[in-house]
């Protein structure tokens, strides 16, 4: 049973997601022979105050 856990910065779509979910989904089922019922994917959303590359948080980007 493939748990994935995708971590990304709040603000996509619902649309977005579902496409990221099944996109995802179909990869481990092609790569691992898993069902796709068996696949599970957590989506983690954070706020850009809580995310950070090279000292600099997301917010603080231009």
């Amino acid at each position: 049973m493939p748990i994935v856990t995708v971590k990304m910065i709040e603000g996509r779509t619902d649309e977005q997601k579902k496409a990221l979910v099944e996109k995802v989904t179909a990869a481990i089922v092609e790569t691992t022979n898993a069902p796709a019922e068996a696949v599970s994917i957590i989506i983690e959303e954070m706020s850009k105050n809580h995310y950070a590359t090279g000292g600099v948080r997301a917010i603080d980007k231009k």
